[in-house]
């Protein structure tokens, strides 16, 4: 198993003959990853005490609380009403988390088939929703009543999706392959013409 570390310090020679890259400085990383949840939902307040505590136990780093901008009434929400927690990890802290979720967290999600490459937007940031927190090794032991969702953002330097997408899957990234259209329209006509022609059934 490598660290995103040392993925992220090969990054250059591993992208550079794909994109032309004449400097180091030139290779997309990623700068920080952004660990949300909501909790506007929670009626109990030890279910968001708890989300606080676990969310730290899972980043290793104190979550802070975010509150309502805005007040909605079909929501019945007031402005400053606390509505989730979020942690912003950078440094060594992100590369540890990154390493988890890659090589650990993934692995133990149930009927797990890869990501979308979709979810890279066009300023080469990716964002991926987490069903259920107990995927995380540290925190495996959760009652199921306990379980939570949380929203994973990794926001990368690259200045193109197709940067974003090759540096997410150079450091371990389980993207997925989407096919060509073209690719795809073509397959579906051989698959046609390949079908057998069945005789029509005689008037009666």
């Amino acid at each position: 198993m490598e660290l995103v570390h040392a993925k992220q310090q090969s990054a250059f020679k591993a992208l550079q003959p794909v994109f032309g890259y004449k400097n180091v400085m030139q290779a997309p990383k990623v700068t920080k990853v952004i660990v949300s949840v909501g909790t506007g939902s929670f009626k109990d307040k030890k279910k968001s005490q708890l989300v606080e505590d676990r969310i730290a136990q899972i980043t290793g780093q104190k979550a802070s609380l975010r509150s309502a901008k805005k007040s909605i009434a079909s929501f019945k929400l007031r402005a400053g009403d606390p509505v989730g927690y979020q942690v912003t990890l950078r440094g060594k802290r992100m590369e540890d988390f990154l390493t988890r979720l890659i090589h650990i967290a993934f692995p133990r999600t149930k009927d797990f088939r890869g990501i979308n490459p979709g979810s890279v937007d066009e300023m080469g940031n990716f964002s991926v929703g987490i069903r259920e927190h107990v995927i995380f090794p540290e925190t495996s032991d959760e009652e199921l009543k306990d379980v939570f969702g949380m929203s994973v953002t990794i926001v990368t330097s690259a200045k193109t999706k197709e940067e974003s997408i090759a540096l997410l899957r150079h450091i371990g990234m389980p993207l997925k392959k989407v096919a060509d259209k073209r690719e795809v329209t073509k397959r579906k006509r051989v698959r046609a013409a390949a079908k057998p022609l069945t005789a029509e059934a005689p008037a009666k």
